[in-house]
Order: structure tokens, then sequence, then C-alpha cells
């Protein structure tokens, strides 16, 4: 009997696209998951280089590059509080070739600031891992007359809609807080946004602004060099790099347990082996002490959360700072 040859055309109909050039390429789609990465790997940081997100790219670049044979190359590609580079890693290829170095901001944040992105944050990306989250910190001047949380929640009542509180921008985590905060102490404070974290850190020590939420690696030498005072963290646990500081808990005020975190996805449809193989280098990683002692000597936290575990993490987090937003009414459109 003799078998007649399918039309390339008849195969195309019959093949998913994926074991179709596998199959014209003489390979399984479980071996092309199998020889990954076979050519160099893009990390795209959606913030300039220099900050937080853009300092866990070039900890974690080469030691991938090292463990998996393939460079890892960075692209910066900033703007629009970060959605310009969550959208472009959004459309790329699902083929293990493009990830997202990203702060908080994008996935729980902007999504509700901007009145469109380009991105669905719950839907079009494969959550890896949270790589490492830092609080923020209460600070004000050092000759500021306030010594403790409790002076200056007592000044807020007394005089409502009059301290300011600096921040780096609108919308950012250290503006946020401070919303919260006055949710949480029924009380009200004038936001003054800075472009950047560095003016109102100067305007702060300058006794131009009353107080700021500050992330505790940007400040953390302005407050051992005693040119800001701490009075409170706003994580749960005291940070061994200010064991004197309490948190917001401990001096009277619950429900503000913040973190700012940067962490790592891809776009949606990760081949599943792809997926295990690029988590578990990420975890090895960042385990590694010569990663993490100079995030942790820094304020940060290390998390090396599962795939899971940040997927629930984030859509939490989507929906507490949703709620903080619109209960502010804040909005950068």
């Amino acid at each position: 009997m003799t078998t007649l040859p399918i039309h390339p055309k008849r195969l195309r109909l019959l093949l998913p696209s994926a074991a179709l050039a596998a199959l014209l390429l003489g390979a399984s789609p479980a071996q092309a998951q199998a020889d990954w990465p076979n050519k160099p790997v893009t990390l795209v940081v959606n913030f300039p280089p220099g900050g937080s997100t853009d300092q866990v790219a070039r900890a974690i670049a080469p030691r991938l590059a090292a463990k998996l044979g393939q460079p890892f190359v960075i692209d910066n590609k900033a703007g629009a509080t970060g959605t310009i580079g969550a959208g472009f890693v959004k459309r790329a290829p699902a083929d293990g070739y493009t990830f997202l170095v990203t702060s908080l901001g994008p996935l729980v944040i902007a999504p509700h600031l901007l009145k469109s992105v380009p991105y669905n944050a719950a839907d079009d990306f494969d959550y890896l891992t949270v790589a490492v989250r830092s609080p923020n910190v209460l600070v004000v001047p050092v000759n500021s007359p306030f010594k403790t949380v409790a002076d200056l929640v007592a000044h807020l009542k007394a005089h409502p809609g009059q301290m300011t509180f600096a921040s780096a921008g609108t919308g950012t985590s250290d503006h946020l807080t401070a919303e919260l905060f006055w949710q949480k102490t029924g009380t009200r404070g004038v936001h003054v946004p800075y472009k950047g974290g560095g003016p109102a850190h100067t305007d702060l020590m300058g006794s131009q602004a009353d107080a700021s939420f500050q992330n505790i690696n940007a400040i953390l030498q302005y407050v051992k060099g005693e040119r800001m005072r701490a009075l409170a963290i706003t994580s749960r646990a005291r940070s061994p790099l200010l064991p004197d500081v309490p948190t917001l808990d401990e001096a009277g005020v619950r429900g503000v347990d913040v973190t700012s975190w940067q962490a790592i996805v891809a776009p949606k449809g990760l081949p599943p082996e792809i997926k295990r193989q690029a988590y578990d280098a990420l975890a090895q990683v960042l385990n590694d002490p010569a990663v993490s002692a100079p995030f942790t000597a820094l304020g940060f936290e290390m998390v090396i959360n599962s795939p899971t575990e940040f997927a629930a993490f984030q859509k939490a987090e989507s929906a507490r700072w949703k709620s903080i937003i619109d209960t502010a009414g804040i909005t950068l459109d």
C-alpha cells in the first residue's frame, strides 16, 4: 500500500505551529525546551540604569550567564512609570529569551493610576519570582520637633492639611505609603511630589519638607549620618540595620505594612520546562551569598518565592493598592 505525502499546507492545519516548527527543524518541542538557552537572553529593565531594579538585573545577569552558558544582556527601556518596558515584554515571544526585571509599580500600581497601560498585569505575564523587597522608613529632618510617631500624628490631627510629605513622584511607593498612613491614622498631610528621590532627600534634609516615607536603602546613609531622623519602619519586624527604629505597628499605627519589591516576569505562555529551568536558575543565583549579601547590607530582604506564590502575591498586592488609590482619588491622567 502506498502512503501519499501530506501537502505542507495540510500539515500546517494538522499541527500546532510550535510542533510544526519543531518537526521541520528536526527537534521536538521537548527537545527545544531542553536545549534552552541556546542564544543570548535579554533582561529588560523598565527603569533607567542605577536604580534598585537595575541593580537587581546587573547582579544576576553575569551569574545567570555563567550558570546557563549564554549571555544575559540588559536592555533598559524606561518611561511612563515603567509601563513602556513592561509593554515591550508583553509583546515579546514567550520563548524564554526575553524577561522583565521590574519593580512593583508597573505590576500593581500603574494599572490603577493610568486610564490605560499597554498590557494586562494579571493576564499578560508569567510570574517567576520576587527577588528582593525592602521596607519604607518614616523620616523627618534631624532638627525636626517630632521625636516619635505619636508626636507626628498629634501634630497632623491638630493641624490637618498643613504638614508636607515629600515623595519621589505621584504614584510612587513613598507617596502611596503616606496616603495609606493618613488613611489609617485619620489624618491628612500635603503631598509634595518631586522628580525623583534625590531632590526629595535634599529638601527633607534642608527642612524644606516636614516628613517622608523613603525606601530604607535610599536613606540609610542619611539616618546613620544623622542628617535625617527615622521615626518608624513599615515592615512587620524591625530592620537589623536600624534596630532602634520601631515598626509602625509598635508605634501604634496598624495596617501600614508596606514593602517595595523587585521581581522577574516573562511574557505569558512560557513553556513549562523553560519556566522551571529559569526559576531554578534564578533561585540558585539569588541565594548565592555573592548576590544576597550586598543586597541585605543595603536593607533589602531576599524573597525568592515560587511562581505560584508570586502570582497569588501579585493579585493580593494589586487589590490592596487599588483600594488605597481609589480611596485617595489619585490619578496620573
